[in-house]
């Protein structure tokens, strides 16, 4: 039986990298959001440059399940090096669309879905000439198809087409011809609408459309970044590039035209993180955009501004490991090395926003807890908020809010005498106070070290010194627990003594597969973690659960093993749920493997949950 559903199915479409269906692909995703119908669509590309399999999903979702759901409804065929498995993928009772210019033996199709073959190539040979030309107005034809079986509207589409070449006029009406092709072909030889149908509805709001990377560059403008080095890695060089997009926009002096901001592609990522150190010594609020081979390579710059206590913000768009790993996959596998990041005993500050909107939040942030603290801090973003498009709530922004800066003696403090020492405690914090250099001529801090020092910057090799100095940088980190964003929690409909902890891009998935666990009567509470250190709510909430599943996207276990070692927790209480293999975590997912796990919960819990 065909799959029935009105403004809630996953379409993908399995193309070529460097065929051009990009900008087709993403022309049919917004066509459904201009109709009103929330999407969440996923781009899963190849590390080279053309010719191997690229996939690119929507999910339409009118309840606003932004995550991935696990599942294709409607696969739209256009490798022949991937059909075997993306026929696989779909749902019984789902759809095929595909090129039938070729005939396709029987043997590689499938009884229990509905298969819709369209000759492309064959329309294109006979509309064209030209090669190029062929192949990419094939991908503006089969989205005419597509528009003609799920009832898109067609206007909306021309309307796209109409921005999206706005100022290339000349492009607008071949593509408006191949869109009618495409959608006359499909009515004329199909009966359309299928069972999947989009349905104009009003359920987008205020929210916008925007890439993690993007929103994270404007939140450093917004931070008051003015500086950022980096080396260019996937996935994390659109940050950069986008952070330069609005500089110049909105730091380049009106009158003068002098750029106010100073953007350096270094020769690796250890100049890099050298440039940014040396920059936020001098004052500035400077950047880092790298991934987890970056980290790898910049720890010993890491340590040097750990202990030395200068502000750097790192923004870690993470990837697939170790080495060079899976470079345009999403994985969240760096949780550790940033948070210990650097050889001796050190302790970064982590950020794990959820999604653009909190990417951009916590991006400001960033630099204000990099000055109050005098250390590195870590956004920690992954590929799927970084590289993705997602809904999200409009950013905010308060016009009245000022830089924390943090302690810094001024040239009139020292001038009147005030005791000045770099790494005195003065307020039982662990912050000590600091000075720009150049400050006064003859006090405060010109120079700073890596090596031992006593509280006064004075060189020494004594042991109390050092504990001394070691003990403070504890009580920093422990004031930073305060600071950090805190954890956001959702209880469940039900009292239950099973709880959930996530973090960063699980969340959306997160939040539907505990509806669906809810539905099958297993109530779990859910607690998003948000920053690290962890607070007194964390453990408590860990306290107040029999057993604890912790999800993540990872081999290892990461946050689970930081949540370990950090707050003394028994690991049995903490259930790992692990989903690595490059793909974004899947409700599906998560709803499987949680409930799974659950049937070895302890007695007294399980007859609570289910009761």
């Amino acid at each position: 039986m065909p799959i029935q559903s009105v403004n809630d199915f996953v379409i993908r479409f399995a193309n070529v990298n460097g065929s051009g269906s990009a900008s087709a692909n993403l022309l049919f995703a917004r066509s459904i959001m201009r109709m009103g119908v929330p999407i969440a669509p996923r781009n899963i590309f190849p590390s080279n440059i053309q010719g191997l399999p690229t996939w690119y999903e929507v999910r339409v979702t009118e309840q606003g399940h932004l995550g991935a759901r696990g599942g294709t409804d409607m696969m739209v065929a256009m490798n022949p090096q991937t059909w075997d498995k993306d026929i696989a993928s779909i749902e019984p009772g789902g759809y095929l669309f595909y090129d039938s210019s070729r005939p396709v033996p029987a043997s590689r199709l499938r009884d229990d879905i509905s298969v819709i073959g369209m000759p492309l190539t064959d329309i294109v040979n006979r509309e064209y000439s030209d090669p190029r030309q062929r192949q990419l107005f094939k991908n503006i034809i089969y989205v005419g198809a597509l528009a003609a079986l799920l009832d898109i509207e067609i206007g909306v589409i021309e309307t796209l087409i109409g921005e999206q070449f706005k100022g290339k006029d000349k492009l607008i009406q071949p593509n408006l011809k191949a869109l009618a092709i495409g959608n006359d072909y499909a009515k004329a030889h199909f009966a359309c609408p299928i069972g999947l149908r989009v349905r104009r509805a009003d359920g987008i709001g205020d929210r916008i459309f925007v890439e993690g990377n993007a929103a994270a560059g404007l939140g450093a403008v917004y931070g008051g970044a003015t500086v950022c080095a980096w080396y260019p890695i996937t996935p994390s060089t659109s940050l950069a590039e986008a952070f330069e997009r609005y500089c110049g926009r909105l730091r380049v002096d009106a009158e003068t035209g002098r750029k106010k901001f100073a953007i350096v592609q270094a020769e690796d990522e250890l100049a890099s993180i050298g440039m940014v150190v040396g920059a936020a010594w001098n004052g500035a609020r400077a950047f880092t955009a790298t991934s987890g081979p970056g980290i790898s390579l910049m720890q010993e710059f890491l340590g040097l501004a750990y202990f030395a206590e200068i502000p750097a913000v790192l923004f870690d768009v993470q990837r697939g490991g170790p080495s060079t790993g899976m470079p345009t996959r999403t994985q969240q596998s760096d949780i550790l090395i940033a948070a210990y990041a650097a050889h001796g005993d050190t302790k970064h500050v982590l950020l794990f926003p959820r999604d653009p909107n909190e990417a951009f939040t916590f991006s400001a942030l960033a630099f204000d807890l990099a000055d109050r603290l005098q250390t590195p801090i870590f956004v920690m973003l992954d590929l799927d908020i970084g590289m993705n498009q997602h809904l999200c709530a409009p950013f905010a922004w308060d016009d009245a809010r000022a830089m924390d800066r943090g302690k810094v003696m001024t040239a009139e403090e020292l001038e009147a005498g005030r005791d000045f020492g770099r790494y005195l405690d003065v307020d039982g914090d662990g912050i000590p106070y600091r000075t720009y250099p150049g400050t006064h001529p003859t006090r405060g801090s010109f120079f700073t070290r890596g090596s031992t020092r006593d509280r006064y910057a004075r060189y020494t090799e004594e042991g109390a010194p050092y504990v001394d100095n070691m003990e403070r940088l504890l009580r920093k980190f422990e004031t930073a627990k305060a600071l950090v964003p805190q954890p956001v929690l959702a209880s469940a409909a039900q009292p239950t003594r099973l709880g959930v902890i996530h973090y960063g891009s699980t969340g959306p998935a997160m939040d539907e597969a505990a509806a669906l666990l809810g539905a099958d009567g297993l109530h779990v509470d859910t607690l998003r973690v948000r920053g690290f250190p962890f607070g007194r709510e964390v453990t408590d909430f860990i306290a107040a659960h029999e057993q604890v599943f912790v999800v993540e996207q990872n081999r290892d276990a990461q946050l689970r093993t930081l949540l370990i070692a950090e707050c003394g927790i028994d690991p049995a209480q903490l259930v790992p749920v692990l989903h690595y293999d490059g793909t974004p975590i899947t409700a599906r997912f998560i709803h499987r493997d949680i409930k799974a796990k659950a049937a070895v919960v302890p007695a007294a819990a399980r007859r609570e949950v289910l009761s």
